[in-house]
């Protein structure tokens, strides 16, 4: 068959061209617009002068910044590897049942995840809220003393990560089972020939096979969890939002509080570049350690 290589290479740029001119409409024009911005002394919708990397050497003198970094980390910390163990955990028990009870089980566990954030906010609020919350109701009944969770700075943080693990591990939950109903039941079968146990089977086969799933979970929730705001915008609410301070949260208060375009944007940039290098990082050495399995 004699095909016409220029015709279909104009039909293929046809096609891609309405998304490439979407693509560069809502996300490169306004990336490259955001890092002109981060070098400008300008409020967030204006013109406004030069002024070079002041803005960026300025963030290693600014206090709520480093609020904000150590903040996000720690919010990381408490929930990307514990939110993934957990949906491995979940994930495991699910598969061990069938039919319509295992149907069942998933959608409980999968029905936070389509919930919205600001549904998500009132149902913890009732709960932990200390004048009224469900468990402090609890608290008084066995003795204890009631703890204003979301307005001490010790436990906002953990709390909200609680929060975000029972939000967020639906969607890490069915990513896991996908992964374990791809390991060929041979395997399986094989090993309790063998009279292997539950943990050696785990740690010898179900582990590793899983390991790549168990990469992209982490990725994922790695990227979403440093990009946290939704949960500390709401919980932060009447109580110390600037001791709550996470990245996203802090390029809020800049750009739409006090309208510091400029600087606002320049935090925006140090934040894209973390997520890109730890993400790459993160990557790698779960191909890393994948390989010294």
């Amino acid at each position: 068959m004699i095909r016409n290589s220029r015709k279909e290479s104009l039909i293929a740029y046809a096609l891609i061209a309405p998304f490439v001119a979407i693509y560069g409409l809502i996300f490169i024009y306004p990336t490259i617009d955001m890092f002109i911005l981060s070098f400008q002394d300008a409020p967030l919708i204006g013109s406004g002068d030069w002024v070079g990397s002041d803005n960026y050497t300025r963030l290693g003198r600014d206090r709520r910044f480093g609020t904000a970094a150590w903040n996000t980390a720690y919010f990381v910390a408490l929930s990307v590897l514990p939110g993934t163990l957990v949906a491995l955990g979940i994930a495991l028990g699910v598969s061990r049942l069938s039919g319509r009870l295992q149907a069942l089980v998933l959608a409980l566990f999968f029905l936070p995840y389509i919930l919205p954030v600001s549904v998500v906010f009132r149902l913890w609020d009732w709960t932990l809220n200390f004048q009224f919350g469900i468990a402090m109701h609890l608290f008084d009944w066995v003795g204890i003393d009631r703890v204003p969770i979301f307005k001490v700075t010790a436990w906002f943080m953990p709390a909200v990560a609680f929060v975000t693990i029972w939000w967020t591990c639906g969607f890490s939950i069915l990513l896991f089972l996908a992964g374990l109903r791809a390991i060929p039941q041979e395997i399986y079968e094989a090993a309790a020939l063998d009279n292997t146990s539950r943990w050696r089977t785990f740690r010898r086969i179900t582990w590793p096979l899983l390991w790549p799933v168990t990469a992209l979970v982490l990725t994922i929730q790695l990227i979403l969890q440093l990009k946290i705001f939704d949960q500390v915008y709401l919980f932060s609410q009447g109580g110390r939002p600037n001791d709550n301070l996470v990245m996203v949260y802090y390029i809020f208060q800049r750009a739409f509080v006090n309208d510091h375009g400029g600087r606002a944007a320049a935090i925006a940039v140090v934040l894209f570049f973390v997520v890109i290098i730890v993400s790459v990082l993160n990557f790698q050495l779960m191909r890393f350690a994948e390989r010294r399995q």
